[in-house]
């Protein structure tokens, strides 16, 4: 094809910091006069310029090199500037190639079947060499910033690997800890000689802040306790640790129901007292910005006598299939939130068919998707349903429920309960355990 170039000896040479990188330019025509012109140009400006003189040719040359950037006629034999264009753009390519054909087609028909086909800008002919200064930086432009789009993807890459690795880490110490605070509960059921005692627990992500369990005081005294430390996560779970320790069920020097007298013999404390020392050792040997708060109860297997301390926890809850549900407690404040609070012990009593439960406020705070919640009336509701269970069936029971009234998704915080179901009074041994 006659293709007249106006060649400008003045033109400027482009330097290296106006062309954000050197590029790779392929120049396609089946005239070797105007190929030369267009690439002498090219050299000038700083580019890196192979020559191809038909589309068949320049296929070849794209299949094996990089190349950046593309001037290619419209009308040559063989292979023509469009069908190129078109077999350039169906290449594996690491990275965006710009393509820009020369023609002196006019028509805006012509000129959006050769957008479509995948051309990115149009150089009429005769070619003028400030144009096609601009055209290329133009291309330039386009490829630098594909290249920081790919550098920056890249690094982004990198880091999302590198945050990867650390989450893997993260979640296998979760996983653990998991494993570690799933030993802190007791046994999900347990029979003793008055009763059945049976556990829940399920927290709403790998560790939590929720803590339930027992313990005896003697052969006729037997210790329930849950607890409900605020926030969620890791630094929860470690409180619930320590807290697990304070009230352990093999040691009495440990447990701090316990009250080591001079005469080194034990005293049984109150349910306030454990609940007012628990909140002294907050304040004096716990640095954290946490609380806590507790149901206890001191169940008198003999009597069916209870003494109990709330701290800021749900009522402790009373039923049977004949009686009914009965709430207890006033409330009371939660542990460790100001030294010299002073907490309330109550009494009430349970007779052989009654079923005690206390629980976190993950049982009744339960959200629907309307955000509705659970609440005391939701919880009669099921405990009058399923008052006839006992022991895991009743815990399964209470677990499926909850599901049902959150719709199937995940709970938003950790669930936990312990109940007590008294089967018949303990008769006092001659000499009782201290």
């Amino acid at each position: 094809m006659d293709i007249a170039v106006k060649y400008e000896e003045s033109s400027q040479v482009l330097t290296q910091t106006q062309l954000a990188t050197q590029l790779r330019v392929l120049v396609v025509d089946d005239s070797t006069l105007q190929r030369r012109i267009v690439s002498l140009n090219l050299k000038k400006w700083g580019f890196d310029v192979t020559e191809a003189a038909s589309g068949l040719e320049a296929l070849e040359i794209c299949k094996k090199q990089d190349i950046d950037l593309v001037l290619s006629d419209w009308m040559m034999p063989e292979m023509d500037g469009l069908e190129f264009c078109k077999e350039f753009r169906k290449l594996d390519r690491s990275r965006y190639g710009y393509f820009i054909l020369l023609t002196s087609k006019n028509e805006k028909n012509d000129v959006a079947q050769g957008l479509d086909i995948g051309a990115d800008d149009f150089l009429s002919k005769p070619v003028n060499s400030a144009e096609l200064k601009a055209r290329i930086r133009a291309g330039t432009r386009v490829l630098d910033m594909e290249k920081t789009l790919i550098d920056q993807n890249e690094t982004l890459a990198n880091a999302l690997e590198e945050l990867q690795g650390l989450y893997e880490g993260i979640n296998k110490d979760l996983v653990e800890a998991e494993k570690l605070q799933q030993s802190l509960i007791p046994i999900r059921h347990k029979q003793i000689s008055s009763g059945d005692l049976s556990v829940l627990f399920q927290s709403s992500s790998h560790v939590g802040g929720d803590l339930v369990g027992f313990f005896n005081f003697s052969e006729t005294r037997l210790g329930l306790y849950s607890i409900d430390v605020s926030g969620h996560g890791v630094s929860s779970a470690l409180l619930t640790a320590r807290l697990a320790g304070y009230l352990s069920s093999h040691n009495k020097e440990q447990n701090v129901a316990f009250e080591r007298l001079t005469s080194g013999q034990y005293r049984q404390r109150t349910p306030s007292e454990i609940a007012a020392t628990l909140n002294q050792l907050m304040m004096e040997e716990l640095d954290t910005e946490h609380y806590f708060t507790l149901a206890f109860a001191d169940v008198n297997l003999t009597t069916g006598q209870v003494e109990m301390v709330q701290a800021g926890h749900p009522h402790p809850v009373v039923f049977n299939p004949s009686s009914g549900v009965t709430f207890y407690g006033s409330g009371g404040p939660p542990i460790g939130l100001m030294p010299d609070l002073e907490f309330e012990t109550f009494m009430l009593k349970i007779i052989p068919g009654d079923r005690l439960l206390l629980y976190s406020d993950g049982l009744t705070e339960c959200q629907n998707f309307e955000d509705d919640l659970l609440d005391d009336e939701g919880l009669t509701r099921i405990l009058d349903k399923h008052s006839n269970g006992s022991g895991p069936e009743f815990m399964a029971d209470l677990i499926w429920e909850l599901t049902e009234f959150a719709n199937g998704r995940p709970f938003e915080d950790d669930v936990s309960a312990i109940m007590f179901e008294f089967t018949g009074y303990a008769v006092q041994s001659p000499h009782p355990s201290q």
